[in-house]
């Protein structure tokens, strides 16, 4: 469940480079905004023929409420209290900060597209970048596997403690989608059922 356009397109572009194992079909669906994420998931989980259910956000800014309200939302559906903790994949303050991994090692302090447009500007030549569909069509085009690899790189040496600006769990889920063994799903299943 990808949060918006942004989350949906860049996972899309991601599967599109063949860079992950062939033991996953990835079936992305746009959420739309955060508000409905909950929703989204629980109806999936419930109603699809899927092995897991994952959800692609942001954190936004602090004090994170719409992010812990996911949180809050996954973790009583499943009665568990770190359920959201297996199923989220963030970038704090927002996604933008795992895309521009894939050009430099920069910490985001914000999640406005505004502030953020000089340093999509340095780093690709983007102007005014407002997350505009031709705009984020012309900043995933220049994702390619080589730069792949150096973002893998890079976000192995983040933090992935959520309340920290500049930090994400992404490498940890890339190493899950790279490798053939499948049973972190059943692992992660199994600690949803409590």
């Amino acid at each position: 469940i990808c949060e918006g356009d942004e989350e949906y397109e860049y996972l899309e572009k991601l599967i599109s480079l063949g860079i992950w194992s062939k033991e996953y079909h990835f079936q992305l669906e746009n959420a739309e905004g955060n508000g409905n994420i909950p929703a989204r998931y629980q109806n999936k989980y419930q109603n699809s023929s899927s092995d897991l259910v994952l959800i692609f956000c942001d954190t936004d800014k602090k004090p994170y409420e719409q992010y812990i309200d996911i949180k809050r939302k996954i973790n009583d559906f499943h009665g568990i209290e770190n359920a959201a903790d297996q199923v989220i994949i963030y970038g704090n303050p927002c996604t933008l900060q795992i895309i521009i991994e894939h050009w430099d090692d920069v910490v985001l302090s914000s999640h406005k597209k505004k502030k953020n447009a000089p340093v999509i500007f340095n780093l690709t030549g983007i102007v005014g970048y407002k997350g505009r569909a031709d705009q984020r069509q012309e900043l995933f085009s220049r994702i390619t596997k080589e730069n792949y690899q150096e973002m893998r790189d890079r976000i192995k040496k983040m933090p992935s403690d959520d309340t920290v600006e500049g930090s994400t769990n992404f490498g940890k889920f890339i190493q899950y989608f790279t490798t053939d063994d499948t049973k972190w799903i059943q692992t992660i299943n199994d600690s949803l059922d409590g």
